[in-house]
């Protein structure tokens, strides 16, 4: 069952129209990398399924839900940003910042419950960062960081991971390390994952399936299948390294 379905999705800003008849679904516990060039709508449809947008037409339901019933209920929508630039003196810890993800959940001048309290260190253990949890997360390095912020994104155990360029400034050694570190919460949480991507290495690698967005859906299967000239007319890149071959060879 899908649990992503986008169905006749419009959205201009203002006379401008940045998405075009987009109908796309995404099946529970299923990896899409959402792929495109610059402009071609990428953040905007993630912008759409964090209800920071408002269709021009059509619609969005995640889990049965509107995306803005999805954010006020707080457990079914997580959410990783491109890496901030964290000052050095930024004053909380570790364990301080993934508790934030829980804020979405219980409201931000409440108590937090003792179960979610409980997840957070279990988290903490899972990403690997346990001994750092009183640890000022300015002075961690940013692969630590971005561990610390998907926990964040995920205390509130969503069931749908939203990630914006999540392997961009990272070494090729560090992205197959994420891929794994990634697949491995997925699988232990029963996650479904979305993430957009400009590293056709990285989307070969981590998805089930692909979406490439340019105004309007252009293509959603798996990567094998993508075609070679629409990578060429879209991307400079390097096909070989995303196991694509010319059928014209």
């Amino acid at each position: 069952m899908p649990l992503l379905t986008i169905s006749h999705l419009d959205f201009a800003y203002r006379d401008r129209l940045v998405l075009k008849q987009v109908d796309l679904e995404v099946e529970s516990g299923s990896t899409l990398g959402l792929i495109g060039p610059n402009g071609g709508g990428k953040t905007t449809l993630l912008r759409l399924l964090l209800a920071l947008h408002e269709p021009t037409r059509g619609s969005i339901l995640i889990d049965g839900l509107t995306p803005h019933q999805a954010i006020a209920r707080g457990d079914v929508i997580g959410y990783l940003p491109q890496r901030p630039a964290i000052p050095q003196q930024f004053p909380l810890n570790v364990r301080q910042v993934v508790q934030m993800g829980l804020v979405g959940k219980t409201g931000m001048l409440k108590h937090f419950h003792r179960d979610d309290l409980n997840f957070v260190e279990s988290l903490l253990d899972r990403i690997g960062v346990r001994d750092l949890a009183d640890a000022a997360i300015g002075d961690l390095s940013g692969g630590q960081q971005q561990r610390v912020f998907i926990a964040r994104a995920l205390a509130a155990r969503p069931k749908l991971l939203l990630l914006d360029e999540p392997t961009t400034g990272i070494d090729r050694n560090g992205q197959q390390k994420f891929v794994e570190f990634l697949e491995s919460l997925k699988r232990e949480m029963n996650l479904t994952v979305v993430f957009t991507s400009h590293d056709l290495r990285a989307v070969s690698s981590m998805s089930n399936r692909i979406a490439c967005l340019n105004l309007t859906l252009h293509y959603h299967d798996t990567p094998e299948h993508l075609p070679a000239e629409m990578v060429y007319s879209m991307f400079a890149c390097d096909l070989e390294a995303v196991r694509i071959r010319d059928a014209k060879r």
